[in-house]
């Protein structure tokens, strides 16, 4: 189900499914709220309220980014402001896919939110990214020149890549629709333009000394973001469990969403 709350004057969209249950926040990347589609019955079918949120100017969200608003801690700041408009109990379960994944990692030792417990899903960590489809971004002349069917373009690729298993032209045309808008391939590009290691780099020595319970879910396959990364952090991070989904890539949710919706929720319910 798809609803509406308003954020700094302006419609944030969001999925959601269930009306009981501890919330668990769903945090998206350089994709939108569609990633997250997959698992949220079967995570309500366990007894939580899963919100997919589409950040500004992302997704079904109003708004657009810029280089200063897109940046991680600008966006943790904004997903606190969207929790506190849904009226979320704190600590707030939350979970983070890709560029997300930063997001949440920064909401867990800042404190614009309180977390109870996090979950990564084929996060960014580390020095991991930006990859150099994204990083290209960061040049104003690569911006500038940029159309809207070049975005559609280049987003039809990463999808196919991450998706990691074949896909009808109908599914590939939902998850690309949010990007036939000009206004959300500018956001795109700044979210893309603002991707910096820096703000995950900078959590380390937090996250280290952090002992909030962890889960990484990650997809074996995924070629943006490798499995060896998610081990290190394993390694590295207190109170921080792997489970490894085989034969995914970096959309896990797309390829075993039952094994996905099974490991967040054992988590976030025990």
């Amino acid at each position: 189900m798809r609803k509406t709350i308003e954020v700094d004057g302006l419609r944030a969209g969001y999925l959601t499914a269930g009306d009981r249950g501890p919330m668990v926040l769903l945090l998206h990347g350089t994709y939108w709220s569609r990633v997250w589609r997959p698992v949220l019955g079967d995570l309500a079918a366990a007894g939580l309220r899963p919100v997919a949120v589409d950040l500004p100017g992302l997704g079904r969200s109003e708004g657009e980014l810029t280089p200063e608003t897109a940046t991680v801690p600008a966006l943790a700041a904004w997903v606190a402001r969207f929790a506190a408009a849904l009226g979320a109990d704190v600590p707030l379960a939350v979970a983070g896919h890709d560029i997300g994944g930063a997001v949440a990692q920064h909401l867990l030792v800042g404190d614009a939110l309180k977390v109870r417990r996090l979950a990564l899903v084929n996060s960014v960590t580390y020095d991991s990214w930006p990859v150099p489809g994204v990083a290209r971004f960061r040049d104003p002349a690569v911006v500038a020149a940029t159309t809207v069917e070049d975005v559609l373009a280049a987003r039809r690729t990463a999808v196919t890549t991450a998706l990691a298993r074949p896909a009808t032209e109908a599914e590939l045309a939902d998850y690309l629709d949010p990007w036939t808008d000009a206004r959300v391939c500018r956001s795109w590009m700044a979210l893309a333009g603002a991707a910096d290691s820096r703000y995950t780099l900078d959590l380390v020595p937090a996250l280290r000394a952090d002992e909030t319970p962890k889960l990484l879910v990650w997809g074996e396959d995924d070629t943006f973001q490798e499995v060896r990364h998610a081990e290190r952090f394993t390694a590295e991070m207190p109170n921080t469990t792997l489970v490894r989904i085989p034969g995914a890539g970096h959309i896990p949710m797309e390829n075993d969403p039952a094994g996905v919706a099974g490991a967040l929720a054992n988590f976030f319910l025990s």
